[in-house]
């Protein structure tokens, strides 16, 4: 399939910001930058939904602890935009190769959520936010650039997004231990806070 690249890399950078992708490739078919969009990411409705979405999580994402909220949300919703981005920049026919690259964008976009995930989860574990801010902005860039790079030349940035979804899940192998650490912090937190609620008040006895 000539456009599984351009449905790899997709699915690398929905894995991270698929309300960016969406949006991107969305203004890129809507300008006639490429016609490998479908016009169903065109549509205007759908531009101002990612466009909004991409805004509120371009917020979420450099609060540190919110960005490992909106990220738990995002499991499933990632995974999900990246199949199917991937199924309609294949066609929409419905045949075998529309299901395969929707079979390859949604998982690769899983593998990369994972490694977006578990990074954020170990930077949580520094209590100053400005790496939060620098790591968000950084992506929001990389996905900006990627894709853009994508629609002029699909086999070398897919070859740049597999470079880095490799990276990505090694460098998790190694940040496993600090991600550990702060599951264990939270699960304290959360101990002591119910612990704290199921302490009976003592009443002060009137004078």
């Amino acid at each position: 399939m000539s456009v599984l690249p351009l449905v790899f890399t997709s699915g690398w950078a929905s894995g991270i910001n698929a309300y960016a992708v969406v949006l991107l490739l969305g203004i890129f078919g809507a300008t006639g930058l490429t016609d490998e969009v479908p016009e169903s990411l065109q549509r205007t409705d759908v531009l101002i939904a990612a466009g909004v979405l991409f805004l509120c999580e371009a917020v979420a994402d450099k609060i540190p602890y919110v960005d490992s909220v909106w990220d738990s949300v995002h499991t499933v919703i990632r995974p999900v935009a990246g199949a199917v981005v991937g199924a309609l920049l294949a066609g929409q026919s419905g045949s075998l190769s529309d299901l395969a690259a929707g079979a390859v964008g949604g998982s690769t976009a899983l593998m990369s959520h994972f490694v977006k995930a578990g990074t954020r989860m170990a930077i949580n574990t520094s209590p100053e936010p400005f790496s939060n801010i620098a790591m968000s902005t950084a992506e929001d860039l990389g996905v900006a650039g990627i894709i853009t790079f994508a629609i002029f030349n699909p086999q070398a940035a897919a070859i740049i997004a597999a470079v880095l979804l490799v990276l990505g899940l090694v460098i998790l192998v190694f940040l496993a231990h600090a991600i550990r650490r702060f599951l264990r912090r939270r699960a304290q937190r959360r101990e002591e806070r119910r612990l704290a609620a199921a302490q009976p008040r003592h009443s002060v006895p009137p004078d």
